[in-house]
């Protein structure tokens, strides 16, 4: 069994101090996390420390009181790990004691991941393990109800051998983004929707897909119905060929609620007529937005208030983000922040020497730096106590599992955290 502990980098610690805390191997905690440079470690960085099955040889004096206090885990589950122990019994010198875990797993959920094609090929290797389905991003849509051309077969091959389930996922993207036309053209035309289902279908069947990914963003509010009737339509063409049906939505508080974004999603339709509805809660700092977490829980946690209430929890699979931003300060509207990758931005922390903070409202990891001009800047991020938050609160709700936006760019400690809290459903 193996158990996890975070800990937060202090001032004038190593790797070499905080493997003696937890009498662990330095060589285990660097490769772990897989830290490129052990020996700049940054205040307010997390370790992930994974700890196995231990094993205690008792000494005069001890008891078991002070053995759980020593290891910082109950005198109950202490007796728990060990067959014949008893709080009402004494306990001898030389007598060998199993340490059980300081953590215990919360169960068994199911775990998406959003990859592009152009993924690092032993990237993926990497991370189908801790995957139940891998959503291959994406197939374009055309307003002729023709797809656009994907490299995907890759991807599929390398999910199936790994005993992961391959998505097919469709778009209405176009160079500009996402297109409220496109999506219009397509939700109001029986003629191209035939042709999209032939299409769709043929693609299924031929590259061995496991089921459909539909992420239809920005729909004109006045076409909501016509999504639902199509998402009716997908479902009563790819259910009895036995394909699963998946849908991507934004992250709503309220049915009634106004935007572009959000007015078109109807939570209830969706969960009636999808097997798993990935929310996209996600995106509240964004690149053109104030600084601010990617993900901050309190408004995860409003978004789950309101969809379990019309959506199967079990259906329900959470977003979480792999990446932060870097805002340049003041910030002025208009302005662009930068996208970082997790581990990168405790390089560039370790690198300008900044201390890393977290906020416990938002839940989220961030530090201040000014640049080589002077210029203050911010970076938002996620690191293992924010992937453990989120987790938990997953599992607090009952979720039916998590989805990650995107598995392009590794973060071995979320991994790490999702292995010590959760088991991963496998599908195939």
């Amino acid at each position: 069994m193996i158990a996890l502990i975070i800990h937060v980098v202090r001032p004038g610690e190593s790797v070499y101090s905080i493997s003696r805390l937890y009498d662990v191997s330095p060589s285990s905690i660097i490769e772990d996390n897989e830290l490129a440079q052990p020996d700049r470690l940054v205040i307010g960085q997390t370790l992930v420390i994974m700890e196995g099955t231990r094993r205690h040889a008792v000494v005069r004096g001890e008891s078991i009181f002070s053995i759980a206090r020593q290891y910082g885990v109950s005198m109950g589950a202490l007796v728990e790990a060990n067959p014949g122990l008893s709080l009402t019994e004494p306990i001898y010198p030389g007598q060998i004691l199993v340490i059980p875990p300081r953590t215990r797993k919360l169960g068994t959920i199911e775990v998406n991941g959003y990859a592009f094609t152009n993924i690092n090929m032993e990237v993926l290797r990497k991370t189908l393990p801790h995957l139940t389905y891998l959503s291959i991003f994406s197939y374009e849509v055309r307003e002729d109800g023709s797809l656009s051309t994907v490299n995907d077969q890759p991807l599929i091959n390398a999910a199936r051998q790994a005993n992961v389930a391959p998505l097919m996922v469709i778009t209405n993207l176009t160079e500009g983004g996402f297109s409220s036309d496109l999506a219009r053209t397509i939700l109001t035309n029986t003629q191209v929707q035939d042709r999209l289902l032939e299409n769709v279908t043929r693609t299924l069947r031929s590259k061995n897909y496991f089921g459909l990914d539909i992420d239809f963003e920005y729909i004109y509010p006045e076409n909501r119905e016509d999504y639902n009737n199509f998402l009716r339509r997908v479902s009563e063409t790819l259910r009895p060929l036995g394909y699963t049906i998946t849908t991507a939505l934004a992250p709503k508080i309220s049915s009634d609620q106004e935007g572009l974004l959000y007015e078109a999603h109807d939570y209830a339709v969706h969960g009636q007529l999808a097997d798993h509805i990935i929310i996209m809660t996600y995106e509240w700092g964004y690149t053109y937005g104030p600084p601010m977490a990617v993900a901050p829980l309190n408004e995860v946690r409003r978004v789950l208030n309101y969809a379990v209430t019309v959506i199967p929890r079990e259906k329900i699979l959470m977003g979480i983000p792999n990446y932060g931003y870097d805002w340049t300060l003041p910030y002025a509207e208009g302005t662009a922040a930068r996208t970082v990758s997790n581990t990168g931005a405790v390089d560039l922390a370790a690198r300008v020497g900044a201390v890393i903070q977290y906020d416990t409202t938002a839940q989220a990891p961030f530090f201040y730096y000014y640049d080589s001009n002077g210029r203050r800047h911010v970076v938002w991020f996620e690191d293992a106590r924010s992937i453990e938050a989120k987790l938990r609160l997953a599992n607090q709700f009952r979720l039916g599992g998590v989805s990650y936006w995107t598995i392009n760019r590794y973060f071995p400690q979320n991994w790490l955290v999702l292995r010590g809290l959760f088991d991963v459903r496998k599908v195939i």
